[in-house]
């Protein structure tokens, strides 16, 4: 008969005091914008939105800390995680220590007053840019305005009306 507990499983929620597992539960949000509520019992102390820049474990001398900038994890800055799968599939994470509580969740960045989950065209800025358009060298014959045998502009810019490179039938020279 065994006397080690069986591996604990979780389906889209659960309370996880592991180190181990608590590491694989926040590692989606490594690189990721996220949105954090810290609560001191009930009462909302502060919230904002961050990057997670790091997560770490083992190292009692790194601090857990939340900024706008960056924000670092260390799991040993908590007892237990508590987390659940919201209704859009995305997850909610509850990190717990005494009466203090962090909850964190994935944050797509969005304008104000726009769901920040709806699908939307990819955007380039191009304010940063100058469009430039070329034209070809014009050589003008006498007062007729055109090149050489009538052909109208030697050049790769726009053709005359009439000319030859629009398929006019009363082109000539």
């Amino acid at each position: 008969m065994s006397t080690e507990p069986p591996a604990k499983f979780f389906v889209n929620r659960g309370i996880v005091s592991s180190r181990t597992d608590i590491h694989h539960l926040l590692r989606p949000l490594l690189k990721q914008t996220v949105s954090y509520r810290y609560y001191r019992g009930r009462e909302l102390v502060d919230h904002g939105t961050g990057w997670v820049e790091r997560i770490v474990v083992d190292h009692p001398d790194v601090s857990t800390f939340f900024t706008p900038l960056s924000i670092c994890l260390n799991i040993d800055s908590f007892e237990h995680l508590e987390f659940e799968t919201r209704i859009d599939q995305l997850i909610a994470y509850a990190l717990v220590q005494g009466d203090e509580r962090v909850v964190i969740e994935f944050a797509p960045v969005a304008a104000p007053g726009e769901d920040r989950f709806a699908p939307r065209q990819l955007e380039f800025d191009t304010s940063g840019f100058v469009q430039m358009e070329l034209l070809g060298l014009q050589i003008e014959d006498g007062a007729s305005g055109r090149g050489p045998a009538g052909q109208g502009s030697t050049g790769l810019g726009s053709a005359e009306p009439g000319s030859a490179e629009h398929g006019s039938a009363g082109a000539g020279g």
